[in-house]
C-alpha cells in the first residue's frame, strides 16, 4: 500500500456529514511543502511576544554566536525552545539554574523540519522586588475573592482515621511529620504522596497528589509540607492554579511550608498554618500521653464529684431519718387524729347551739301562732256563729228570728235558734241558779 505524499484540505462540514474523506481528484489537495508553509505564515501572524518562564537548560555551541534555551513554563509541563544571540546572555555566559527570565521573542516556524521555536530579541531576568509585586497583587486578588477568610476554614479533626502527606522525595519535613505524629499517636496511619516541591513540576505534581488524597474517604486531613528554601524555591506554593485548588477541597488543608519566616499564599489558604513540619506533627494529632493524663484527671474529678453527690444525698437521707414523722410515722396519724377530734367537738358544740337556738325560736313562734289562732280565742270561751250554709254571723242583722244557725265550740259543734231576745245578767243568773239545783 503506497503512503499518499499530499496531504488534503476537509472542510467542517464534510466531517458533519461523515463525507468519504478518501483523496480523489474532487478535494484540493495539498502538499507536504503547503501546508507547513501555511502554518509558517499563520504562526508569522502571531508577531513578536512577551514570554516568561523558567530556565531548564541552556546550550552554547563551541564556535557559534547563538545560545538555545529550553524554556519551562512554571506551573505546567510544558516547554519551548528559545534561540538568541549570545550576547543577550549576561557577559555571554549560561543563565544560573531555574531562572526565571522574561522574553521578547518571535514565533519561529522551521518549515523543513515542522519544529517551532522562539527567536527571542530582548531577554531580561525576573528580579524579586518584581516577583514579590506580583505576589502582592495576587494575594490582594485573592482575598478580595474571599479565599483568605476565616469563616470558610475547616476545623481539624480530633484524631483522624488516616493522614494524608504531600513531601518532597525522602524530605528530611516527611521524616519530622512521620515521626513526631507517631510518636504522639502510635499506629497512625499515613497516606504519603512524594512530589517535586521546586521547580515547574512542583505546581503540577502536587496539584495531582492533592486531587488524589481529596479522593480517599479514609484520609481525613492532608499535610503540605516542605524544608525551608529561597525565595524563588517557595514560590510554587503561591501559584495561583494551586491556591484555587486547595480552596475548592473539602478536606481540611495544613500548610507545613518553609520556617516560621517564610509565608507563601498557600498558608493564608490552608484551613491551619503550621511553622514548621513538627508543628504540624503536632497539630493533627493529639498526644497519647497527654489523653492518657487528661482521662485519669476526668475520671478522678467524676469519682470525686460522684462522691460529693453520694454523700450530700446520705445527709439528706439522714436529715429526713432524724425527723419526727419518720421515728413514728403515726404521728401523721395521731397529730391529724387529735385535730380531727377538735374540729368534731367543735362542729358538735355549734351544731347543738344551733339546734338549740333553733328550739327556742320555734318555740317562740309557736306561742306566738297559737296566741293568735282562732282555736285559742274559742278555749278562752268565745264561740263562731255560722249559717246553715258556712256563712260567718258577724252582725245580728244578719239573722233572722226563728233561723237556726250553728255554734262552734272549742271542743264541738252545737245548734241553735235565734229567738230574737238577748238575756239580761238576771234572766242568766237564775238560769245558772236553776242549773245547779238539778
Amino acid at each position: 500500500m503506497t503512503v499518499p505524499r499530499y496531504a488534503y484540505r476537509v472542510s467542517d462540514e464534510q466531517l458533519d456529514r461523515g463525507d468519504d474523506l478518501s483523496p480523489t481528484a474532487d478535494l484540493n489537495v495539498l502538499t507536504v511543502r503547503e501546508v507547513s508553509q501555511q502554518i509558517g505564515d499563520y504562526l508569522g501572524r502571531l508577531g513578536a511576544v512577551w514570554v516568561e518562564g523558567e530556565v531548564a537548560e541552556v546550550t552554547l555551541r563551541p564556535g557559534s554566536s547563538m545560545a538555545f534555551i529550553r524554556l519551562k513554563d512554571t506551573s505546567a509541563d510544558i516547554s519551548l525552545q528559545v534561540t538568541c544571540h549570545r550576547s543577550l546572555l549576561e557577559n555571554g555566559e549560561p543563565l544560573p539554574p531555574n531562572a526565571r527570565i522574561v522574553a521578547y521573542a518571535k514565533v519561529n516556524w522551521y518549515a523543513v523540519r515542522g519544529t517551532l521555536s522562539l527567536m527571542a530579541r530582548e531577554i531580561r531576568q525576573v528580579g524579586i522586588g518584581e516577583l514579590l509585586a506580583r505576589l502582592e497583587a495576587l494575594k490582594t486578588l485573592l482575598a478580595s475573592e474571599g479565599l483568605f477568610a476565616l469563616d470558610r476554614k475547616k476545623e481539624l479533626p480530633f484524631l483522624p482515621r488516616k493522614i494524608g502527606l504531600i513531601c518532597g522525595r525522602a524530605s528530611a519535613a516527611e521524616k519530622d511529620v512521620v515521626e513526631n505524629v507517631l510518636r504522639r499517636w502510635p499506629g497512625m496511619a499515613f497516606e504519603i504522596k512524594e512530589v517535586a516541591v521546586q521547580g515547574s513540576q512542583a505546581v503540577v505534581e502536587v496539584s495531582q497528589a492533592l486531587k488524589q488524597l481529596a479522593k480517599e474517604s479514609e484520609v481525613d486531613v492532608i499535610i503540605i509540607t516542605r524544608g525551608g528554601g529561597s525565595f524563588e524555591d517557595l514560590l510554587p506554593f503561591s501559584d495561583e492554579s494551586l491556591i484555587r485548588l486547595v480552596a475548592s477541597i473539602k478536606t481540611p488543608i495544613v500548610s507545613a511550608i518553609g520556617h516560621e519566616q517564610d509565608c507563601p499564599l498557600l498558608d493564608l489558604v490552608a484551613d491551619f498554618r503550621a511553622s514548621t513540619p513538627t508543628d504540624a506533627a503536632k497539630k493533627v494529632v493529639p498526644s497519647i500521653d497527654e489523653e492518657v493524663e487528661r482521662t485519669l484527671l476526668l475520671i478522678q474529678r467524676l469519682n470525686k464529684r460522684i462522691n460529693s453527690v453520694i454523700d450530700l444525698e446520705i445527709q439528706k437521707i439522714s436529715a429526713l431519718t432524724s425527723r419526727p414523722v419518720l421515728k413514728d410515722p403515726q404521728v401523721l396519724i395521731t397529730s391529724r387524729a387529735e385535730v380531727t377530734i377538735q374540729l368534731l367537738n367543735r362542729t358538735r358544740k355549734s351544731f347543738k347551739a344551733i339546734l338549740q337556738e333553733a328550739r327556742t325560736e320555734l318555740k317562740e313562734v309557736r306561742a306566738r301562732v297559737r296566741s293568735l289562732s282562732p282555736q285559742s280565742t274559742l278555749d278562752r270561751g268565745y264561740a263562731v256563729v255560722q249559717k246553715i250554709n258556712g256563712d260567718l254571723v258577724r252582725n245580728p242583722r244578719d239573722v233572722k228570728v226563728g233561723e237556726l244557725v250553728q255554734l262552734r265550740l272549742a271542743k264541738g259543734e252545737i245548734g241553735a235558734q235565734i229567738t230574737g231576745e238577748v238575756p239580761t245578767k238576771a234572766v242568766i243568773q237564775k238560769q245558772n241558779e236553776k242549773e245547779k239545783g238539778k
